[in-house]
């Protein structure tokens, strides 16, 4: 149980801060390309792999490596998970795996939020 309080705290201000990120840059930047999302993701995967990095070199414990990877970086954003597990197949030799991990996560999510879309929107 105390884990899942230590994923909870660390996703809480992971979700705070992205929704901040949105608000800076909604009110700074032409809304008219999604750069709020693009740099909460692409932050999002260096500090996974700088988290990750730093809980192989044993720098970090595994209640830490749960609240910044899981927590903080789950609730900022769920790309950079998708990134280091994609990293992590590349790394093992697994690259067809990971090349049909990228496409279908890609292709399939675009499909599927259309499809979700099309549902409330017929309805």
């Amino acid at each position: 149980m105390q884990q899942f309080f230590i994923v909870g705290i660390g996703s809480f201000i992971g979700g705070g801060l992205r929704y901040l990120i949105s608000v800076f840059f909604n009110q700074k930047v032409n809304p008219d390309f999604p750069y709020a999302t693009l740099s909460v993701n692409l932050l999002g995967c260096l500090l996974i792999g700088v988290f990750y990095g730093l809980f192989e070199k044993s720098v970090i414990n595994n209640d830490w490596k749960l609240f910044l990877t899981t927590g903080l970086c789950g609730g900022f954003t769920t790309f950079s998970a998708f990134s280091n597990e994609s990293l992590e197949l590349i790394k093992g030799g697994s690259l067809l795996t990971a090349v049909i991990y990228i496409t279908s996560s890609i292709v399939c999510g675009l499909l599927l939020t259309y499809v979700g879309y099309q549902i409330v929107k017929v309805s």
